[in-house]
């Protein structure tokens, strides 16, 4: 742990943030809460917009050193930035910016973060797959299962434009739905589960996750999906977004401020992150 205090916020401070059509409260706690332990004259804070072009011009405009993207931005984005790094140019989806004195660059942690949890897990890459969704979060998925190894796999996207054009550019079949598959690794790369209007939705039916020895879902809020719920109760091998998100977010952080914090620091964060959302959830079911 550091012991440098962190200065009281004032002209010199750097402002990272979050640009989101649903702000979750993840990425503020956590950054925040590193900024603290290392004594960082940085801060956090998470938006939305029905502005993209002009967000990303106050990003620019104000020195905004680092900026999270999340759903439905990752590919609006990118005719707004001036250049690619090769983890988003690869899969044409973004969800960091980075600013270097008013040049924005994109970057895609996400797929670091699935990358990683794909290899960590040591799943078989012999192993088909269903993938359900098509956007930059499935974009980063199915990038990530391709250079892990994996070829036999469905992308699932009622989209069939996009769907297609997803499987064909790593080499996978497509399907407009999950009627009659099945697979030993089942992934969720939509918003169904998440919170908001899809928080109670199921991304497979209960007979698919059955028949599942692996289920990885990416949405992060809440941790406990309708999804890792079923699969937790099944025995099945789970990742879920929450280990994602702090994973994607690490990355993140070690862009903006150019320090990459230790484990212990990481875990408190991510802890700190968690018992905040417990008491807001627990006072919300009070309330009720």
């Amino acid at each position: 742990m550091s012991s440098n205090e962190k200065p009281l916020i004032g002209p010199r401070t750097r402002l990272c943030m979050s640009l989101s059509a649903r702000p979750s409260p993840f990425g503020t706690r956590f950054h925040n809460r590193m900024y603290e332990l290392l004594g960082l004259d940085y801060v956090y804070k998470a938006f939305s917009t029905t502005d993209l072009p002009a967000a990303i011009g106050g990003v620019r405009a104000l020195g905004i050193r680092g900026c999270a993207i999340s759903m439905p931005f990752k590919e609006a984005v990118i005719p707004l930035l001036d250049a690619m790094e090769a983890s988003a140019a690869a899969i044409d989806s973004v969800n960091t910016i980075v600013n270097d004195d008013g040049r924005l660059t994109g970057y895609n942690t996400d797929y670091i973060a699935i990358h990683d949890l794909l290899a960590a897990a040591r799943i078989a890459p012999s192993l088909p797959f269903l993938l359900r969704g098509s956007g930059g979060m499935a974009k980063a998925v199915a990038a990530a299962l391709r250079n892990s190894g994996f070829t036999k796999g469905t992308i699932i996207a009622r989209n069939e434009t996009t769907g297609r054009a997803l499987a064909g550019l790593y080499g996978f079949d497509w399907a407009a739905g999950p009627e009659g598959l099945t697979a030993p690794l089942i992934i969720n790369a939509t918003p169904m589960g998440m919170a908001g209007p899809e928080a109670e939705m199921l991304a497979f039916d209960e007979s698919v996750i059955d028949s599942a020895d692996y289920v990885f879902d990416v949405v992060a809020m809440p941790a406990e999906t309708p999804l890792m719920k079923v699969a937790e109760r099944l025995g099945k091998t789970c990742i879920s977004g929450a280990e994602v998100i702090v994973l994607q977010a690490v990355e993140q952080f070690a862009l903006y401020t150019g320090v990459r914090p230790d484990r212990q620091i990481v875990e408190d964060a991510s802890a700190f992150s968690r018992d905040v959302a417990k008491r807001e959830l627990e006072a919300e079911r009070q309330k009720a």
